[in-house]
């Protein structure tokens, strides 16, 4: 663990973390509370709509750049969710923190990308199957990795596959993956009166995509962005970027809707509970793959006409992706101990349901914990860059246990922990123009053991305070916090024993000991960046 130093009437920050709702220590390893009746007269079915790659841009959110009209229906009809994250911001570790409704670091295994799901850890989507529902999926469920049984065979994390459907794409890199359609053939197989659940796995927005869509066919003009964040140059290259994002972002929303009239026209659409998000948020350098407001932050909308009090509601509490399990078994009416689940410090979001109020329901859902293990490879010994952190309204605290290994992944080997793009390939074509350049320094730099953002000021998280004076006092809150949490989740990295998460296999036997293999000259394969990624020689 990084140790902090601190004058010692610094230590009266103690006494503050006092003053922290007892819940959010008390209800980090214990199994939620029985739920209460489903609020509907019967257990509502269940759309779930999880995007790949996407972060909080929708007109909902008045992102002015990109058009969600059915992304924000479900808004305007339900509620809007301001605050909230994935415990990861990597795909497989994401999505197995909503399956399970446990953190990264209580997942052994599947804290880290490209693993074998340890067998010993339940989805929600398996114990409802069990407990006489219907459960399908299209697209991307769980994964990229391995998940078996005891008996070695393939698991239905999210349920029966539809994928059969075909779409003509718009462009050649927007999945033929015809999702509604799927999900049409799903209703139409699922029997009258049974409760059904449906993971809608989009795999947009993730890369690759076609340079100029945005513009051409999306009808887009670079003016359209109000603002650049500022760990990236505003340059026409990174502009022309957002706009093809922008414009995946828009054909997952385009099935959105069609999925909400298709349950209109079933007469379904009252009493089916829709959660719209995402795994984590956008493909670019210092989004998926790291720890800050861009990379965790994700859309969250829900609707449920008979089951939530209100309409066209913005909600300001703390969410995190653990709170999915106990909130979709509690609007289930099935009790936690019947599901088969190894506990979960999540907590149900049927409360914030009942209440027909705006901004800040629950005051004890103030904040959520963040962190990573290994994503991709790419480090000599496969090696992850192990981060925890906490995120509150005002503050991201963040140590950083590993700050001398590279965090996107050694420069020599293509930085794999980030995708890549024309953004990328803009930033690590100025660094090699200009060594000091700080857009790479931000997305691509070495860090410190500590940071600390002012969210308030700095959105971006782009001017670090961890060396303030002024802030000690908050860093010190903080870390107490998020250390008590971790410790009472069991969390390795808090006993000494977060090496584990190094030696845990990875699943892709074409990525075992990448670095060691690409350095001696074997042409192992990477196709998810390009290959001017790779800098000729190491920059240490």
């Amino acid at each position: 663990m990084v140790t902090l130093s601190f004058s010692p009437s610094l230590l009266l920050a103690l006494f503050l973390s006092l003053l922290l709702p007892l819940s959010a220590f008390a209800a980090t390893s214990a199994v939620p509370a029985a739920p209460a009746p489903a609020t509907a007269a019967t257990p509502p079915n269940i759309l779930f709509v999880i995007a790949d790659d996407w972060g909080p841009h929708a007109g909902a959110y008045g992102t002015p750049w990109v058009k969600t009209p059915a992304f924000d229906r479900v808004a305007r009809d339900g509620i809007l969710f301001q605050n909230a994250y994935t415990p990861n911001a990597k795909c497989a570790p994401s999505r197995a923190a909503i399956l399970t409704g446990r953190n990264s670091w209580q997942l052994k295994e599947a804290a880290n990308h490209l693993c074998f799901f340890p067998v010993e850890f339940k989805g929600w989507g398996e114990a409802l199957a069990e407990n006489g529902w219907t459960v399908g999926h299209t697209g991307k469920g769980w994964g990229p990795g391995v998940a078996k049984d005891f008996k070695g065979q393939a698991r239905e994390l999210t349920g029966k596959t539809f994928n059969a459907r075909k779409q003509k794409s718009a462009t050649a890199e927007i999945s033929e993956n015809n999702y509604s359609a799927n999900f049409d053939d799903f209703l139409a197989a699922a029997p009258t009166g049974k409760p059904w659940a449906f993971w809608a796995g989009s795999l947009e927005p993730h890369r690759a995509y076609e340079f100029g869509s945005g513009l051409k066919k999306g009808g887009k003009k670079l003016s359209d962005i109000d603002r650049v964040p500022a760990f990236w140059p505003d340059h026409p290259t990174v502009r022309t970027d957002i706009l093809d994002y922008a414009y995946e972002v828009e054909s997952l929303d385009a099935h959105l809707g069609r999925m909400l009239a298709l349950l209109e026209q079933r007469g379904l659409l009252a009493n089916t509970l829709i959660v719209v998000t995402s795994d984590h948020g956008p493909p670019f350098p210092r989004g998926k793959g790291g720890a800050y407001a861009f990379s965790n932050h994700v859309p969250f909308a829900v609707m449920w006409p008979a089951g939530i009090a209100g309409h066209g509601r913005t909600v300001t509490d703390f969410v995190s992706f653990v709170d999915l399990a106990p909130t979709f078994f509690d609007v289930a009416g099935l009790p936690w101990e019947k599901t088969g689940l190894a506990p979960s410090p999540g907590r149900s979001l049927t409360p914030i349901f009942r209440t027909p109020r705006s901004g800040q329901i629950d005051p004890a859902r103030d904040h959520v914990l963040i962190g990573m293990e290994r994503h991709d490879i790419g480090r000599p010994g496969d090696v992850g860059y192990p981060i925890r952190g906490i995120v509150t309204a005002d503050s991201l605290y963040l140590e950083n246990y590993e700050p001398m290994r590279w965090p996107a992944c050694n420069p020599e080997t293509g930085y794999l922990n980030v995708d890549g793009s024309p953004t990328k390939t803009l930033i690590l074509e100025s660094r090699r123009q200009n060594p000091a350049d700080p857009f790479w320094a931000l997305c691509f730099g070495r860090r410190p053991a500590i940071e600390f953002y002012n969210l308030m000021t700095d959105r971006d998280c782009v001017k670090n305070l961890a060396t303030a004076t002024e802030t000690a006092t908050r860093r010190l809150v903080l870390k107490t916090r998020m250390e008590a949490e971790l410790k009472a989740q069991g969390d390795p990295r808090m006993s000494g024993q977060g090496s584990v998460f190094d030696r845990y296999p990875h699943s892709n036997a074409a990525n075992v000991n990448f670095y060691e293999r690409f350095m001696r000259g074997e042409k192992v394969k990477a196709g998810w960046v390009n290959p001017t990624d790779f800098e000729p020689a190491p920059l240490d």
